[in-house]
């Protein structure tokens, strides 16, 4: 593979003290980082590179999501029938336990599909999933992690291991975790030792997770190796069925069954208190922010500033929305400022950080025990990963290594996003999506997602 050289833009290199490189350009090599500096100090020193010219546009790190629901794809402009639900149990119960109950694995495949357009064209290269399909159990995760391999991004797959569906289900979606994860060292090792698929294992919540499922599990991730995917106290009623049930608040009972860890990603997080709040950070457990999710199920708001002034290192995903990140940004920017009725809360540059650098050591936590070797991601640096991003913006204001997280948050979109490349192959060019068919796609999803309605 030849040198690509991407010139004539701004660089944005993010990682710990982010850069802008004006007239920068990039060098990649086999898929990562070889050099980054001068447009016309890198043409010399590397005339017979190929070029791609930025056209005076961002050059950036490629976006990361760590945490969402492919699945959800075929819940886009359903209704629920009969009455709206009145609270997120509601929810549960009349949308998504029905939806996940109704997916084959050809509607798994399909819609994992959707989300591969959706997150290459929103410049998203490396997606944290989390899976249910309490029918379709079995093999539902390689159809994801073909779906992932064709289109080229990078991914983290997890079974949602349950108690809601019974004892066969809690066995075989134990066993699809165990399995999956097995095979990434066997016959998919050469995808997960290049940092292309990793796994962890998936459990949904406290409040659907027996003691006895939860001591199984935690044996079967210690005997291989990985960490944890779970809901966590997303809503109060998670926290109040922990304390009747096991007097317990739920990080406590989760850290008695030893299932947190610096490994192991509690998503939301919306009703911890101050305790639980000091117990992530002792073990060392990552949480990922879903302020778009939250707001809809109006669950509550995260103590996020309060999680990262305790040393929680606290990213930032989706949760089955659209995979539109910099959307995602806005909202993290936003919720805090109105719930706390105070517009210092939750600054730029702190959701900046949260969707680059801490979403960056949540990829390197959950990719690093299948791929030793794993490159940095969420940065432009030498030996970095190849995951790159060029935006059309440009800034009407100026724009400095100190402003740019509000020109991200107050300047820019997914739409913005012209090229994605990740490990050093372009997946998208000029808005060109080269990996998957968005028109197939989208008319075999509608079919099945029709079909899928009807049954539910």
């Amino acid at each position: 593979m030849s040198d690509i050289l991407i010139g004539n833009g701004t660089v944005v290199t993010g990682g710990e003290h982010n850069q802008l490189i004006e007239h920068g350009a990039v060098l990649v090599r086999g898929g990562r980082i070889a050099a980054l500096g001068s447009d016309v100090a890198l043409l010399q020193q590397y005339p017979g590179a190929h070029y791609i010219d930025a056209h005076g546009g961002l050059i950036m790190p490629g976006l990361l999501c760590t945490h969402t629901h492919f699945y959800s794809a075929f819940a886009r402009g359903m209704a629920v029938a009969g009455e709206a639900p009145r609270n997120f149990p509601e929810i549960l119960e009349r949308l998504w336990w029905r939806l996940d109950k109704a997916l084959t694995l050809e509607d798994t495949r399909a819609s994992v599909d959707v989300y591969m357009a959706d997150a290459i064209r929103s410049g998203v290269t490396c997606v944290v999933d989390h899976h249910a399909s309490p029918n379709a159990i079995e093999g539902s995760l390689d159809a994801i992690a073909d779906a992932v391999e064709d289109a080229g991004i990078r991914a983290c797959l997890a079974y949602e291991v349950s108690d809601r569906d019974g004892l066969e289900a809690i066995a075989g979606s134990m066993r699809e975790n165990e399995r999956f994860i097995s095979s990434l060292r066997a016959g998919r090792s050469e995808l997960a030792q290049t940092g292309m698929i990793s796994a962890s294992y998936g459990l949904h919540a406290s409040f659907t997770l027996s003691s006895a499922t939860l001591e199984r599990c935690a044996a079967g991730a210690d005997r291989l190796g990985v960490g944890f995917h779970i809901h966590v106290a997303e809503d109060i009623s998670d926290e109040n069925d922990s304390m009747t049930r096991y007097q317990k608040r739920v990080v406590e009972r989760l850290e008695a069954h030893l299932i947190l860890g610096p490994r192991s990603i509690a998503a939301h997080c919306v009703h911890v208190n101050s305790g639980e709040i000091g117990r992530l950070a002792e073990t060392q457990t990552n949480c990922v922010h879903n302020p778009r999710s939250n707001m809809n199920n109006a669950v509550g708001r995260a103590p996020v500033e309060e999680m990262l002034a305790a040393g929680v290192n606290v990213g930032l995903g989706t949760d089955g929305f659209s995979m539109n990140m910099l959307q995602e940004m806005k909202a993290a920017y936003l919720l805090h400022k109105l719930a706390l009725a105070d517009p210092r809360a939750m600054p730029g540059n702190l959701v900046w950080k949260m969707a680059f650098q801490n979403n960056a050591r949540i990829v390197d936590a959950i990719f690093r025990p299948f791929c030793a070797d794993f490159p940095r991601v969420g940065e432009l640096s030498v030996g970095a990963a190849a995951d790159i991003v060029l935006l059309d913006y440009v800034p009407p204001t100026p724009m400095s290594e100190e402003n740019f997280p509000w020109h991200m948050i107050f300047g820019m979109d997914g739409l913005h996003v012209n090229s994605t490349m990740v490990a050093g192959r372009w997946l998208m060019r000029n808005r060109q999506l080269l990996t998957v068919d968005e028109a197939r796609i989208a008319a075999r999803a509608r079919e099945l997602s029709q079909a899928l309605w009807q049954r539910m």
